[in-house]
């Protein structure tokens, strides 16, 4: 039976980095959309007039090159404010008294970790949580151990069916497109195994460093930051099994498999880095050994992948700014031609930013008489940015309780057992050049498949 939508939105943080730079221009495009007709509800601490929460609205959206004047006016028509600290009981029922008839908020914690146990018990002993959802931010958690707790301290409020955490990247259509592309293509089944695969890569590289947030960036680092739960969130789409169903929690299942099976990090299989310069950021420690760059080579031990190397990497400062993921397919058995052409010969491109595409590489042969080759794309198939931002996506998903694209107790600790032996930050710690790819010590985890196959693809 399909979940009852939200009849009123809530967020909490209002006044925050998170809201300004994403969640209002995401009212304003669902809005714009008619997704969006409910009340919402700003609370944060300082004392502010529910007026200077529509100019913070409004000056957050024109950041972003786009104030429609009709949508803009019919957002904050329904757009109020509550001025008040988190642990003060006098904050939740000025809450109630703006929710008025509303039976089942949504709430979204765009707070800190820590608060958030803090907001839920308030919420619970307010009465406020009997039939709502909350939404909370990565990270969820900073290693199993946390992660754990914070699930129980959540659950003491909302059972984890109304717990919706959240993963912007998990928003992004070309993602989605991987898990689609995967199971709505009949060729791919007989050849997506251990037989025919000779290794997937996946690599998340950004050109730029971090950019004034070293205060965050100390707190996270590349483990925490992306690796833990972008990446390995990509990682599960890629490899698990055909879901029982399209709906979210038999999506989750099969993702929650795959994490299971996939061989927690030692330190043979992980190379740490850090770009130079970066100790001159603002906000980080003279003697930081937080890690900018992070490569592993992940195992996924059951019967589809065992033997498959997944070489996943991710870093700041580096030579471009794309996510893509490649799986590179065995040569043939018998080399009938070009039998001294090294490297791949047949290969999957799924580029995710910022242009996104799908490639098929294969070989053909050049014109003129002898029987040798090139590699070609074929049926490569482009198309334009996504037409929805994630967190609109995201937003209007779990307003009508869909589950899919969200996170569950169980995924976010199977992720955190594979990362958790890794959060060693006595683990060597390599320098790497701005503008390169990465510590040359990240090589030698790809060097018996050919080396990281993405300097030659960045764009």
């Amino acid at each position: 039976m399909p979940e009852p939508d939200s009849d009123a939105l809530v967020l909490f943080g209002a006044t925050g980095d998170l809201a300004d730079e994403q969640i209002f221009p995401a009212l304003q495009a669902m809005t714009r959309h008619g997704h969006l007709d409910i009340p919402v509800i700003g609370v944060a601490k300082p004392d502010w007039t529910t007026e200077q929460l529509h100019d913070r609205a409004r000056e957050s959206i024109a950041a972003q090159g786009d104030v429609d004047q009709e949508s803009f006016g019919r957002l904050v028509a329904r757009l109020s404010y509550v001025a008040g600290d988190y642990d003060d009981a006098t904050t939740f029922d000025k809450l109630a008294q703006a929710l008025g008839s509303a039976q089942r908020p949504l709430f979204y914690l765009a707070i800190p970790p820590k608060l958030f146990g803090t907001v839920a018990s308030s919420l619970a002993s307010s009465g406020l949580a009997t039939h709502g959802r909350v939404i909370v931010e990565k990270p969820f958690g900073r290693d199993l151990a946390s992660a754990k707790a914070l699930n129980s301290v959540l659950h003491k409020s909302f059972p984890d069916s109304a717990v919706y955490r959240i993963d912007h990247f998990l928003g992004k259509e070309a993602v989605q497109n991987v898990v689609y592309f995967r199971f709505a293509n009949s060729f791919l089944e007989p050849i997506w195994n251990v037989e025919y695969i000779e290794s997937v890569q996946i690599t998340m590289a950004e050109q730029f460093g971090v950019r004034g947030r070293g205060s965050f960036y100390e707190e996270v680092g590349a483990l925490r930051d992306v690796f833990q739960n972008h990446l390995l969130q990509i990682l599960s789409l890629l490899g698990m099994e055909a879901p029982a169903a399209s709906d979210g929690d038999a999506i989750d299942a099969a993702k929650v498999a795959l994490l299971k099976a996939v061989r927690p990090l030692r330190p043979v299989d992980m190379v740490r880095g850090q770009y130079r310069g970066y100790l001159r950021e603002k906000g980080v420690a003279a003697n930081s050994r937080v890690e900018t760059y992070v490569a592993a080579r992940l195992a996924i031990e059951n019967d589809r992948w065992v033997g498959v190397p997944f070489l996943v990497r991710t870093g700041k400062s580096l030579g471009a700014t794309f996510t893509e993921v490649q799986v590179m397919f065995k040569k043939p058995a018998k080399a009938v031609f070009d039998s001294s052409v090294a490297g791949h010969a047949n290969k999957i491109s799924f580029r995710l930013s910022p242009d996104v595409s799908i490639t098929l590489t294969a070989r053909i042969k050049k014109p003129g008489e002898a029987m040798v080759g090139e590699d070609v794309g074929l049926g490569e198939y482009r198309w334009p940015d996504d037409d929805m931002e994630p967190y609109e996506r995201l937003l209007g998903d779990a307003l009508r309780g869909d589950r899919t694209l969200f996170g569950s107790e169980a995924g976010v600790e199977a992720a955190w057992r594979i990362v958790d032996p890794a959060l060693n930050p006595d683990q060597p710690l390599h320098e790497y050049a701005v503008g390169s790819w990465g510590p040359s010590e990240a090589e030698g985890l790809a060097n018996d498949v050919g080396g990281w196959l993405s300097h030659d693809s960045a764009p």
